[in-house]
């Protein structure tokens, strides 16, 4: 298989070993999660480690390699994904040219599976308990704009990129991992690092975080958009925001579309239920649907949201009700006060 790294030899005792495989999964999902650009491949990504490590637990060469072990296997099924897998981005990136319309004919135009970049909830890929310099930079490296930027790097060149730079994993122990010499494996990085940075313009560099207002921002915006009032929607926008729904290709630039978009072909979104998450290192939100009469809802889409200077500079929905059963949400919440 291409892209295939050995997994060791040696013997442990499996029966020992097998609880502390869970231990590992989070930081794993965040792992396949950078490299794949799609929670749900690295759920698949994560199993399949977990799969191959429980059938050769025999051949770990002693429990302190544990970790090092399963990257080295997750880095294994993530190259057999990638390959020949042309990378996954945002609407925006995919698009090619202008802004689109807010009229219903924009919505014609939809991607092919697999052509866009899916969010994470945070508890999903960022760990839990670490210290909060350490944290901010996991929470940075699973931002949107941050993953899409990385889907342009071969895979080897990402999974060096993200073990060094986000993981903080020595040179010598990355090397290892890819069966490398450590001068390649530098090398590797100081080209994944000047295609990243050629890729990510000065609005996808990380904004300062004020959880305080980003909290009472979050809050304001959800009160508008379950009020469905469009005036105080936009008042929370930037002129500059940029709006997008993957499946469709359609995206929209400017605060004045954004809400001709919402009193116009979005008029469905009207009376929703809408709950606040934490996901892709930024305020997000679930958003159901009216259904029908009754008071009834129907998941609708996971609203990503990023901001700057106090306003909501970017707003991606994900469609589908795929993500609500892979978050855990409820697919008929029964909204107090309804």
């Amino acid at each position: 298989m291409t892209g295939v790294i050995s997994e060791g030899t040696g013997t442990t005792g499996a029966v020992e070993l097998e609880p502390r495989l869970a231990e590992h999964r989070r930081e794993l999902t965040g792992y396949c999660y950078r490299m794949l650009g799609s929670s749900f491949d690295a759920e698949d990504a994560v199993q399949e480690t977990m799969v191959r490590a429980w059938r050769s637990l025999d051949r770990l060469q002693g429990a302190g390699a544990l970790r090092s072990w399963l990257y080295r296997i997750a880095t294994n099924v993530c190259l057999d994904a990638l390959d020949g897998r042309k990378r996954r981005a945002l609407p925006v990136d995919l698009s090619g040219g202008e802004p689109s319309a807010p009229v219903v004919a924009s919505l014609a135009g939809v991607l092919p599976d697999g052509a866009w970049i899916q969010p994470a909830l945070d508890r999903q890929v960022l760990p839990t308990g670490a210290d909060p310099a350490e944290l901010a930079v996991q929470r940075e490296s699973v931002k949107l704009a941050f993953v899409a930027a990385l889907q342009h790097l071969p895979p080897k060149q990402r999974a060096v990129l993200i073990l060094r730079d986000v993981l903080r994993w020595r040179a010598d122990e990355v090397a290892g991992l890819l069966e490398t010499s450590v001068a390649a494996a530098n090398s590797a990085l100081q080209r994944a690092r000047a295609t990243l940075a050629a890729h990510r313009s000065a609005e996808d560099q990380p904004a300062p975080v004020v959880a305080a207002e980003h909290t009472e921002l979050l809050a304001r915006y959800l009160d508008a958009f379950e009020r469905y009032d469009v005036e105080a929607l936009v008042a929370l926008l930037h002129e500059d925001a940029v709006m997008d729904m993957p499946p469709y290709a359609m995206w929209l630039r400017g605060s004045a579309d954004i809400a001709t978009w919402y009193t116009g072909p979005g008029h469905g979104c009207r009376g929703s239920h809408v709950v606040p998450l934490e996901m892709n290192g930024n305020p997000a939100f679930a958003q159901w649907r009216p259904s029908g009469p009754g008071g009834s809802f129907e998941p609708w889409a996971v609203h990503a949201l990023e901001f700057r200077d106090g306003l909501v500079v970017r707003t991606t929905a994900f469609l589908g009700p795929q993500l609500f059963e892979l978050f855990g949400l409820p697919r008929n919440p029964q909204p107090a006060g309804r």
